[in-house]
């Protein structure tokens, strides 16, 4: 591994080592690196003398040796020829508090090669930073990280560890090119920061979803922790916003905003096109550190469509709170009267659930649910099958843990039909919002003469969803009018029920039941 040095840190270094042979030590200590960036003239020795280290308060804490240095050998050391093919002998690069020095260096203040290089006053910095009795000592002097940190023209982290061999060479620094790239960076992670601001404030109080708020708060300190490689007061330094000409620059779509929504999708462009920004100019400093951003980058597009397909469901879904299961062998006087009736009685979305009717069976009796639900002004759902939703004409299809995923359910419905997903736990739940699902079923509540089941979710199920999750989400699985109450009072405001309504003879006044216990308002 190449590492960029400027000639007086590798200087200082190799005058470290001579002074510690000097003194009979195998390895370079603290004492000679400080001592050697203090006989040189190196911009860490200016920092020290600043802080009123010099030779006389130096001698207390590390004693020359007994007739002071060899001022030739410091001479000698001094006046020495650095090229760009100079590199350190692997016998100071293996030293234990070279090492660590380093590593703190890297940690703090690295940058990629071509555009830094690594100064006396990072070696400071990486020291004091690696001893802590070097610290303590030196405290008393005012010399602190912080106070170095001010001071420093620093070098962003770089994103790789240091083990094995390292070689340190010399290269000239491109300054302005650095500064520009900074300058970029900073006005990119502002505008990435500002827009996850408007995002996260409409995630927690208009939604009020704790699942998706959390995960834009995680992705906002993600971006921030990515970003702490690069040295806050570096990009501090490059901010030029009274010299910025995009600030008198605007168009009119930026004065106005139609809806919620609007602000919505626009701010999450923003915060794409700025993490966009920050991974091509990241390259500059480090293809990792782009690398990076661009992982965080796709992690927003995922979030975009989470967050605005639940903004979308919960507007289509609204008034549609109670869902009925049909299956004819449940139904006393068939599913047509059963259907009929329930749409009457305000049920918003019926699905088609028969497990032993062949395709052209299912897909007639689909066709007739269609025509019952479109006179109705309802939705109608295909159970599983996609493909017999779509020749239908239904409204969406939902499917289960085990059939087809959100992705292909979508890829064969299409964009505007909708994809309803049976969850059992918080994280199918969670990773249905992720998926891109329209609405969940969240269940089985109770015990249901549909489905078999070995375990139920259960009310804590149902009591998990409505604390975090948003997207329209149905309890299923047993429900009736004797248990409502207790669906309600844990926090569901969607219900699916089959046999409460198949099976009862007034299907009508049943469902409008229903619909006074879930406080559902008929559509008009």
């Amino acid at each position: 591994m190449h590492l960029s040095l400027t000639a007086g840190a590798i200087r200082t270094l190799e005058l470290a080592t001579r002074l510690a042979r000097e003194a009979g030590e195998t390895d370079v200590q603290a004492g000679p690196i400080l001592w050697a960036m203090v006989l040189q003239e190196t911009r860490a020795g200016e920092l020290l003398a600043r802080c009123g280290l010099t030779c006389d308060t130096l001698s207390p804490l590390f004693a020359p040796p007994e007739g002071g240095f060899d001022p030739n050998l410091v001479a000698a050391v001094s006046e020495a020829q650095i090229d760009s093919t100079h590199s350190l002998s692997p016998e100071i690069s293996r030293q234990p508090v070279i090492r660590d020095l380093f590593r703190q260096v890297y940690d703090q203040l690295g940058t990629q090669l071509e555009d830094r290089e690594i100064g006396t006053e990072h070696l400071l910095y990486g020291l004091i930073a690696a001893e802590p009795t070097l610290a303590i000592e030196l405290r008393r002097y005012g010399l602190t990280l912080e106070y170095l940190s001010q001071k420093l023209v620093g070098l962003a982290p770089l994103p790789f560890e240091v083990d094995g061999d390292i070689t340190l060479h010399y290269r000239e620094g491109h300054e302005v090119e650095n500064h520009d790239t900074l300058r970029i960076l900073d006005a990119a992670a502002n505008r990435a920061r500002e827009g996850l601001r408007v995002l996260e404030d409409y995630v927690r109080f208009i939604l009020d979803d704790a699942h998706l708020s959390s995960r834009l708060k995680n992705w906002r300190h993600q971006l921030s922790h990515t970003l702490r490689s690069i040295a806050p007061h570096q990009l501090l330094a490059a901010r030029e916003t009274e010299q910025d000409v995009g600030t008198q620059i605007h168009t009119l779509t930026e004065s106005k905003r139609e809806s919620v929504s609007a602000v919505v999708q626009a701010n999450f462009k923003r915060v794409e096109e700025a993490a966009r920004t920050l991974e091509e100019f990241c390259k500059i400093l480090s293809p990792d550190l782009g690398q990076q951003i661009g992982q965080l980058r796709y992690e927003i597009y995922t979030l975009e469509k989470a967050v605005l397909q639940t903004h979308f469901s919960r507007q289509r879904l609204t008034g549609r709170e109670l869902y009925m299961l049909v299956t004819e062998d449940l139904c006393h006087h068939g599913s047509g009267p059963a259907v009929r009736g329930a749409l009457a009685g305000g049920v918003g979305i019926i699905q088609l659930r028969e497990k032993r009717l062949g395709d052209r069976e299912l897909v007639a009796q689909g066709r007739r649910v269609r025509e019952w639900t479109r006179e109705a002004g309802a939705l109608f759902i295909m159970n599983d099958r996609p493909d017999l939703a779509v020749l239908a004409e239904a409204d969406g299809v939902h499917v289960g843990q085990e059939e087809l995923s959100v992705k292909d359910a979508r890829r064969i419905v299409g964009p505007d039909k909708l994809v309803g997903v049976s969850t059992h736990t918080i994280e199918q739940a969670r990773r249905a919002v992720l998926d891109g699902a329209d609405y969940i079923g969240m269940g089985p509540v109770f015990a249901t003469s549909t489905k078999q089941f070995t375990e139920f979710a259960g009310l804590d199920f149902v009591r998990q969803v409505a604390s975090e999750i948003s997207l329209p989400a149905y309890a299923i699985g047993g429900i009736n009018l004797e248990n409502i109450d207790q669906v309600v009072a844990a926090g569901a405001r969607c219900v699916a029920v089959s046999g409460a309504l198949c099976g009862a003879a007034h299907p009508q006044e049943v469902a409008e039941q229903f619909r006074d216990r879930l406080r559902v308002p008929v559509k008009p």
